[in-house]
């Protein structure tokens, strides 16, 4: 009698154990599992945050980064640079600019420039030049303490062979290197195995996790697989000793309209293709207000930035495809382009993805080229 009444204690125990275990099991595999999402307009955050610091460092770079063109009586020289202060001095390869008679620079927005010698090394591969338009922009910031060490992950940006902004990525393959090129002596520079060639020299080495520049990119091996770049701790003294003793009053920089009076027709198409994309990838990454400064006064006029942001704030993705262009009358050059938008459909749970064409009409404002109008071509046009 008395084991019966002890049963249903027994069997309480017994279930409650049974269940403890049943729920704590649904509990972990609950928690291993992944959710179902069966609304399409709701999707789980996976993106790679590396991947976004990466495309967020380099269009901050790009806007620093300078193209230079030097010319004489004989030849034009092409290099790149990048902007050091907030005097609007650009640090660049004294190999760069030192047979150079008159030296332009062309910026990330398609803006052209004159630009004086500051000071150039003889001995050292280091220049630096001054465009007093460019005073008022923060350059990005530069590591002057520590060397960067074997295995570090870079970044190159330049102008090689005359394309603009161009990135190449790799990472610290050796140091200590010493050597003489051209007269110039190269000591303690970095190996990098990110590609330098034609046209890069001058660029700056970006340091991956930090977004310091570090180097000043300088030489590379004939079949590019090898670059070399001087450490920007190495030199920065004698940047800051050229760049304070100079005065803009002292300085000889050339008149910009004798370079546009001189520009031939490929030199222009090439600047209003590089100006549509630029505009294009401005808007891609979100960056607003970059494209809105590429827009002429008619154009802001008629729009605020406010308006023009709105127009493409529900952006989701932007691709484009190749660039053609043609000059018209008036120096005007008009480029076309075939542009796939995705987008989000205000007040509904959709997107909306197409792909049209758009013409771009590009000429000279101020001295500068600037987006004039743009749209889907109309049918006069097509």
């Amino acid at each position: 009698m008395q084991s019966k009444r002890y049963l249903p204690i027994i069997t309480s125990v017994i279930v409650l154990i049974i269940g403890t275990i049943v729920i704590s099991n649904i509990h972990i595999n609950w928690k291993s599992q992944q959710p179902l999402i069966n609304n399409p307009m709701v999707n789980k955050v996976t993106h790679d945050q590396a991947s976004i610091d990466l495309k967020s460092i380099i269009h901050e770079a790009e806007k620093s980064v300078i193209q230079i063109e030097g010319q004489n009586e004989q030849s034009t020289f092409t290099g790149s640079g990048f902007l050091y202060n907030e005097k609007g001095d650009i640090i660049t390869n004294a190999h760069v600019i030192k047979d150079s008679d008159t030296i332009f620079v062309r910026t990330a927005n398609a803006q052209i420039y004159p630009a004086a010698v500051v000071g150039i090394g003889e001995e050292i591969d280091v220049a630096v030049i001054r465009v007093p338009q460019l005073a008022s922009r923060t350059p990005l910031p530069i590591s002057s303490e520590n060397l960067a060490e074997i295995g570090d992950e870079v970044i190159a940006l330049g102008s090689p062979h005359g394309f603009q902004n161009t990135v190449t990525l790799g990472i610290i393959s050796g140091g200590d290197r010493n050597f003489t090129v051209d007269g110039y002596n190269y000591s303690n520079i970095y190996q990098i195995s990110a590609q330098i060639s034609q046209g890069n020299s001058g660029g700056p080495l970006i340091k991956r996790d930090t977004g310091e520049i570090i180097g000043i990119n300088s030489v590379g091996t004939q079949d590019g697989t090898i670059g070399f770049s001087i450490p920007i701790v190495e030199v920065l003294d004698q940047i800051t000793q050229w760049s304070n003793e100079a005065e803009n009053d002292q300085l000889e920089f050339s008149s910009i309209t004798d370079l546009i009076s001189s520009s031939d027709s490929d030199q222009v198409l090439d600047g209003a293709v590089y100006l549509t994309e630029y505009f294009l990838e401005n808007i891609s990454i979100r960056d607003y207000v970059g494209a809105y400064t590429l827009l002429g006064s008619s154009l802001q006029t008629e729009s605020t930035y406010q308006e023009f942001r709105n127009k493409y704030i529900n952006t989701i993705s932007l691709d484009f495809s190749e660039v053609e262009s043609k000059i018209m009358e008036n120096n005007r050059i008009k480029t076309v382009v075939d542009i796939t938008m995705e987008r989000n459909v205000p007040n509904k749970h959709k997107t909306k993805k197409e792909t049209k064409s758009y013409e771009f009409i590009i000429g000279y404002e101020n001295d500068q080229l600037k987006i004039l109008s743009y749209g889907e071509p109309s049918q006069e046009s097509s």
